[in-house]
């Protein structure tokens, strides 16, 4: 070989290794943080850790009217729907994202019509070879007309070799896997809106009704008391008392309706309706059952791969992953390939003849030299990116265990005090039949029937209240464990949570 041309190869062979040494390995995913607990503190005895799959969570506080809110919800709120759209782009950006990877293919067809006066181009050519006196009597015309058809087909293709294409798409897919639970997030966070306003729903129907309740009877009470005091046989104390009392129970009215309206508004937005719609929806007596029961929440590595929001900070660090590797092939030369195959000619009825094909290739190689830093410096913002996502995956999963864990306490306690609160209506209940016996025998007077109805109905109002605090609670450990979770005898019922990694296929 020749020493001319050795020299050049050496030194392309030199760039290449030094390119290629330049590229170190990906980075690795870190763990998501250190010293998880292998179970939750608040998990109770009688539960066992195991493959957990979610479904329909909200089914868990069996009560129909919920249920039709919640499947009118699923079909109509506008935020939800956003969030589809939101997928949607997300899956369109990782298909042409993986259009990159395949060849390019374009089919063309074309009639060129070409009109020149006879003293340009081509005609003055063979005016200046002396056409004309070689052949006496032949005279060029005025303008030379050239009509050429063709059809073709073009092609073009980059060789991905250091897999900067394929990165790419691997990180757009990675995105697309992310949206997809974002968009379980989104439904998770929509839903448990719904059901904290369906409860706070019914608790202010319940505190309205009661307080209207002791409205009547603080009048009866304070009828009593008034002609008492006309007797002599009370104090004035004790009417102002009750007088004070029947005006603070009425001054709470204005404000349980004002409760009512804004959470019946929040709940008909979240419909994607208006307040008729919410009428149809919901009766006018609402009594759903006391969640109390216990929620399994298994372990904290099944919360891991289960939670919505965890499996999206991952999948968004594995796409800074993939960028890393994308923004480092970039300092590695590019091959690529283009070209054409096609028929030509100057006449319509010769264009299919198998004698008018042409092809036409070519090869492109293009190694980076100086761009001012510009490809190291992407590859720099990159790896910047990753950390960035390292260190917020690592506080998502912190935050999941911890936020379990408190949810997990909240309910605990929510259903001790619903508890006591329970058996102190019993008591309420007990001494109301007791003085309503005392005073139909005689015995008892008819103040102190009308104050134990008076505890009664004070007690209930804030039962009603526990029974509110303890659903939402109940609702916040869903929510932080991002669904309800079931042994794997019913992995059958359960939708799939996760797609593949890689985009469907292309069409077109």
């Amino acid at each position: 070989m020749n020493s001319n041309a050795i020299a050049p190869l050496s030194l392309v062979s030199a760039a290449l290794l030094y390119l290629g040494c330049s590229l170190a390995p990906p980075p690795e995913l870190p763990d998501p943080a250190r010293e998880v607990p292998t179970d939750f503190e608040e998990t109770p005895a009688a539960v066992t850790a195991g493959a957990h799959v979610p479904l329909q969570w909200w089914k868990a506080f069996a009560d129909p009217a919920l249920d039709r809110i919640v499947d009118s919800v699923l079909d109509s709120n506008l935020d939800m729907a956003a969030a589809v759209a939101r997928v949607e782009q997300a899956r369109e950006r990782a298909r042409i994202a993986r259009a990159a990877i395949r060849p390019v293919v374009a089919a063309g067809a074309g009639i060129n019509d070409l009109t020149n006066p006879t003293n340009t181009g081509f005609g003055a050519q063979i005016q200046e070879l002396g056409l004309e006196r070689l052949a006496p009597g032949f005279t060029l015309p005025e303008r030379l007309a050239i009509t050429t058809w063709s059809l073709s087909a073009d092609f073009s293709y980059e060789m991905d070799f250091w897999g900067r294409a394929s990165s790419s798409a691997l990180a757009a897919g990675a995105e697309y896997l992310a949206s997809e639970s974002d968009y379980q997030t989104a439904r998770i966070g929509i839903l448990a809106e719904t059901i904290g306003a369906y409860f706070e729903v019914v608790d202010f129907r319940r505190r309205i009704a009661i307080s209207r309740r002791m409205v009547d009877v603080l009048l009866e009470r304070e009828d009593v008391a008034s002609t008492r005091y006309d007797r002599g046989l009370a104090d004035s104390s004790v009417l102002y008392r009750i007088r004070q009392d029947l005006r603070n129970t009425q001054a709470i009215q204005p404000q349980l309706e004002n409760g009512l309206a804004n959470a019946e508004g929040r709940l008909a937005v979240l419909l994607g309706g208006y307040r008729n719609d919410l009428a149809e929806l919901l009766p006018e007596a609402l009594a759903p059952e006391t969640a109390a029961d216990p929620v399994p929440p298994g372990i904290p590595a099944d919360l891991l791969m289960q939670r919505p929001d965890v499996r999206a900070a991952r999948h968004r660090l594995e796409a800074a992953r993939f960028q890393v590797d994308a923004r480092r092939a970039e300092l590695l030369p590019t091959l690529s390939f283009s070209g054409s195959i096609g028929l030509q000619s100057s006449k319509v009825d010769s264009l299919f003849k198998v004698d008018q094909w042409f092809t036409n290739l070519a090869s492109n190689l293009l190694a980076p030299v100086f761009q001012g830093g510009r490809l190291r410096s992407n590859v720099a913002l990159a790896e910047a990116r990753f950390g960035e996502l390292a260190a917020t995956y690592g506080r998502t999963v912190v935050t999941a265990v911890n936020e379990v864990e408190t949810a997990l306490a909240v309910h605990g306690n929510e259903g001790r005090r619903h508890a006591l609160l329970a058996s102190r209506l019993e008591e309420a209940r007990a001494t109301e039949r007791l003085r309503s016996q005392r005073y139909e025998a005689g015995i008892g007077g008819y103040a102190d029937f009308l104050d134990a109805l008076l505890t009664r109905l004070n007690v209930e109002s804030a039962l009603a209240g526990a029974e509110r605090d303890l659903a939402l609670s109940r609702l916040t450990v869903h929510r932080a464990l991002g669904g309800a979770w079931t042994p794997e005898d019913s992995v059958d019922e359960a939708p799939p949570v996760q797609a593949p990694l890689q985009p469907a296929p292309q069409t077109e």
